[in-house]
């Protein structure tokens, strides 16, 4: 059992635990003290076998709309899952034949395998730099793209993205898995936004939302109009009377938009999201940026590094894992480097730890 954490740090009103030196909210967020124990009452409540299924309909509700308030959509855009490539698989099975996929080079695999696993089909998968998506995007139908890098915080220009689909009729499918929980999102603009919910937005494993826009199938100003989504995965939840005849039909009147033809939900995951992501949407999202990217940027700054405006840092010195593991400090090795990402419950003494531990 590792030890129990004993500091805490309040952050836009909430008090989180802090460990010094965790600085890994890219793999793993570190939730508030209440999301965590709305999640243990729940646990406690199936322990005591003092729960029902329509127990969990509310916490799956509000954490749906509290992405949905994130990324500046209608919430009834809005499908839940458990992972982002679980999302995005029904999203790629269904686009036409011959589709030309443009990813960034060093992509997270959730969000090129889908498409790579369409190849039978003709679906080809180009991958090109972070930098010149937007340049290259005419000659494709469809920009996959994290809007931060997940290896090194590497932020996609979504200025040009959006210009470019407008320009070009392209569609673009953006992953917020490493931004969503620091980053606007508000005027993102995208055909398809899909995040997870256990890193930036703080809640257990087993949370994920997609937004499917109008625009997946109608297409964007110039575009063609595409199939609609076969949901492979769509079960009992989407049903539009899911407590009364819906659960014994083959086909039964779906609820309207993506979420129809959603799985079931991670019950208790949800009722540690249903807390955290609406508080992350209620947060003045400059003010959230500018805590989180701050932070990183003083690093920076400190190992003399260009700042970027990331909350994320990657650090390619020789040895900086090791010297940061030897320290204490708990990061990830990301494409042979250290990285280190800094979120609600950080403070500028984890700053002075990694600089102190890297010039060791």
């Amino acid at each position: 059992m590792g030890d129990v954490v004993e500091d805490t740090v309040t952050a836009f009103g909430r008090e989180l635990p802090h460990r010094p030196g965790y600085l890994n909210t890219a793999s793993i967020g570190v939730p508030p003290l209440c999301a965590s124990a709305a999640v243990a009452e729940v646990v406690r409540r199936w322990a005591e076998a003092d729960t029902a299924p329509a127990d969990f309909d509310a916490d799956v509700e509000t954490a749906r709309a509290g992405f949905a308030a994130i990324t500046g959509v209608p919430v009834g855009d809005v499908a839940q899952g458990a992972t982002a490539s679980g999302l995005i698989g029904p999203l790629a099975a269904s686009v036409p034949d011959g589709t030309r996929v443009l990813v960034a080079a060093g992509e997270f695999s959730s969000v090129t395998r889908p498409f790579a696993a369409q190849a039978h089909r003709g679906v080809r998968v180009t991958e090109a730099p972070l930098e010149e998506l937007a340049a290259q995007a005419g000659g494709h139908d469809l920009v996959a793209v994290s809007a931060v890098q997940s290896a090194d915080g590497r932020l996609a220009d979504l200025g040009a993205l959006r210009a470019a689909r407008e320009r070009h009729g392209v569609r673009l499918l953006l992953d917020v898995t490493q931004a969503a929980g620091w980053l606007p999102l508000r005027d993102a603009r995208a055909d398809a936004v899909v995040g997870a919910g256990y890193k930036w937005l703080l809640g257990p494993r087993g949370t994920a939302w997609l937004a499917q826009r109008p625009s997946w199938v109608e297409g964007p100003p110039g575009g063609q109009r595409w199939p609609e989504v076969v949901r492979h995965g769509a079960g009992w939840y989407g049903a539009r009377d899911r407590w009364g005849g819906g659960l014994y039909t083959p086909d039964p009147p779906a609820r309207p938009g993506p979420a129809g033809a959603e799985e079931a939900p991670v019950w208790i995951a949800h009722a540690g999201s249903a807390v955290t992501v609406p508080w992350l949407a209620s947060l003045d999202p400059a003010a959230l940026r500018a805590h989180c990217a701050g932070l990183a940027d003083d690093l920076r700054e400190r190992l003399g590094m260009a700042p970027t405006g990331s909350a994320i840092v990657s650090v390619r010195a020789d040895g900086a894992a090791g010297k940061l593991a030897a320290a204490g400090i708990r990061a990830a090795v990301r494409d042979g480097a250290a990285r280190l990402s800094f979120h609600l419950a950080n403070t500028p003494d984890d700053v002075d730890l990694a600089v102190r531990a890297l010039r060791s």
